[in-house]
């Protein structure tokens, strides 16, 4: 079971930050950050079910280690589907779990506060 979260993502943190323990916020950028993971994620949000070929010419510069890697972390984060079809050659198509879907919103946010900033600058 997961332990209740903190409120250290409702006010600065000072000498003795609560999210030494546990920290929601560190958990959920975990499960998202890095450098193809968002791309991965905005890519299927925009066109749904897509396979892997069409993610890789998708995402520029992206090797195919890094694409895949980064897909299997996303599966078992479940973040994504991934759904093989017996046909030969093999078809795999990737999804976005409803877990995801509720990201999006908040990505979206999280991308406006940086247009925003970058603006400022």
């Amino acid at each position: 079971m997961i332990a209740e979260p903190n409120n250290c993502y409702k006010s600065p943190c000072n000498n003795k930050c609560p999210c030494k323990d546990y920290c929601p916020l560190g958990i959920a950028l975990k499960l998202i950050g890095g450098k193809w993971k968002i791309p991965i994620l905005c890519s299927l949000h925009q066109d749904g079910a897509t396979r892997y070929n069409e993610l890789k010419r998708k995402i520029s510069g992206i090797t195919n280690t890094m694409l895949a890697s980064s897909l299997k972390e996303l599966e078992n984060d479940g973040m994504l589907y991934r759904k093989q079809y017996d046909e030969m050659p093999v078809r795999v198509e990737y999804t976005l779990t409803a877990a995801c879907d509720e990201l999006m919103p908040i990505l979206n946010q999280l991308a406006l506060w940086g247009v925003k900033m970058n603006n400022a600058s």
